[in-house]
């Protein structure tokens, strides 16, 4: 049963890190470069919800695989999954709203929304973080 825990939790974290990394280096930096402003910002966020869904299970799923095992990179992936499910569920209806209410021209708006999007982007950095300790732990641990 160790054996199939500790698999579970690494291919788990390993989906979660590279997931995560292929998003924010890949996804969001093309999808701002090849599409104008408003197909851009509809593809993302049409995007952002199964992303975050995505980090919520992979992450998820390895905490709890891990948590007897590796409890340091269960903490790792449950920051990663808990984070997400903030931003999902909390920060992004938020954001969405700030920004619609911006392109409105609400100025208040405008620095709402640049606030909220700095704060998921911390969020998503410390999630990004947890997964990159889960990894490099199951590698020592491995």
């Amino acid at each position: 049963m160790e054996t199939i825990l500790h698999t579970l939790g690494t291919v788990s974290a390993a989906l979660a890190f590279g997931g995560m990394v292929f998003f924010s280096a890949v996804v969001a930096p093309i999808t701002f470069t090849k599409l104008d402003e408003a197909n851009a910002a509809k593809f993302i966020r049409g995007i952002f919800p199964w992303f975050y869904l995505f980090v919520i299970a992979t992450g998820g799923v390895g905490a709890l695989a891990l948590l007897t095992l590796l409890p340091w990179a269960a903490l790792g992936l449950g920051i990663a999954a808990f984070g997400a499910a903030i931003s999902r569920q909390g920060l992004m209806p938020r954001i969405n709203g700030a920004r619609d209410q911006a392109n409105d021209g609400d100025a208040e708006a405008s620095q709402r929304f640049e606030r909220l999007h700095k704060l998921s982007v911390h969020i998503n950095t410390l999630g990004l973080i947890g997964t990159a300790a889960a990894v490099i732990i199951l590698g020592l641990n491995s």
